[in-house]
């Protein structure tokens, strides 16, 4: 395993109570793991205790076989973080941030211009950060993570502020990331954004992991076996019907509506969304 949480727990200096309680979880290499919760379920807590910012935890935590605690400052060597908020040299251009960073390290690095090109940063790599939008900050912070060629990358909202098209970017970047090996490690809110991405998905709500699982897996657990079809028959409104999944190829009802329906507009299965299972799993709605 690249990162194997047990019985992880944490309380806040001064805090009356634990902000998680007892998290476990493990992650295999190469692997997206989403970690999925609104604001204040422990989210931001675990992955600041996964990368050595916060000490004094419970439990145990293994990245790379090694104890987060054993780590010294070679730990940063391996892994790569993108935080929700941009933090950059506001003054300096793109390109003289990412040589800025990768001068940090002792490893071999990523060509900037390069890694620029994959966040679609490339054409303004001689511009000041200062003037660069939230959503350009946003992805210059991922390609700041990935400049050293982390083995253990920690996304925090990694779309947030992104138009379509740059989320696309991302997205399609942090697969083929997985693609190439790296693990990934997904802190988010937004249940469309782990259901692309992730392989595996943790929901936790107040500092409590509620379910683990494959995000298919769990859309077929909770959703419904059902096929709904929509269809024109001599009218002008569309007309809908269900059948049960099992067993469709021979349901007489099923075949005969194929067969008679002037038009077939749509045919899809009930399938459940995460954003739904999280609901029905936390008893919680899914805010900000």
């Amino acid at each position: 395993m690249m990162i194997s949480v047990k019985n992880l727990t944490y309380t806040y200096p001064g805090a009356n109570k634990e902000t998680l309680h007892g998290l476990n979880f493990d992650i295999a290499k190469g692997e997206i793991f989403g970690f999925l919760g609104p604001s204040g379920a422990g989210k931001s807590t675990t992955q600041n205790i996964l990368i050595g910012l916060l000490k004094g935890y419970g439990g145990t935590i293994r990245v790379m076989d090694r104890g987060v605690d054993e780590w010294g400052q070679d730990y940063f060597e391996h892994v790569g973080v993108s935080f929700e908020l941009p933090n950059h040299y506001l003054k300096l251009t793109a390109l003289e941030n990412l040589n800025f960073f990768r001068s940090l390290y002792s490893g071999e690095t990523l060509a900037p211009l390069e890694v620029l090109d994959w966040v679609g940063l490339k054409d303004d790599a001689h511009k000041k950060v200062a003037e660069y939008s939230k959503g350009m900050k946003m992805r210059l912070n991922v390609a700041r993570s990935i400049i050293h060629k982390p083995k253990v990358l920690f996304l925090d909202e990694p779309t947030s502020g992104l138009d379509p098209m740059n989320a696309r970017k991302i997205k399609d970047l942090v697969l083929e990331l997985r693609r190439r090996g790296t693990t990934v490690f997904v802190t988010t809110h937004d249940m469309m954004v782990a259901d692309e991405l992730c392989d595996r998905v943790a929901f936790i709500t107040a500092g409590q992991i509620n379910v683990i699982d494959a995000p298919s897996v769990l859309k077929k657990q909770y959703g419904k076996r059902i096929v709904e079809v929509e269809y024109l028959n001599g009218t002008q409104d569309a007309l809908h019907q269900e059948f049960p999944l099992d067993g469709l190829g021979d349901n007489p009802a099923f075949i005969d509506l194929l067969k008679s329906a002037s038009r077939l507009e749509t045919i899809h299965t009930q399938e459940t969304t995460l954003e739904n299972i999280f609901i029905v799993v936390t008893g919680q709605e899914l805010s900000v």
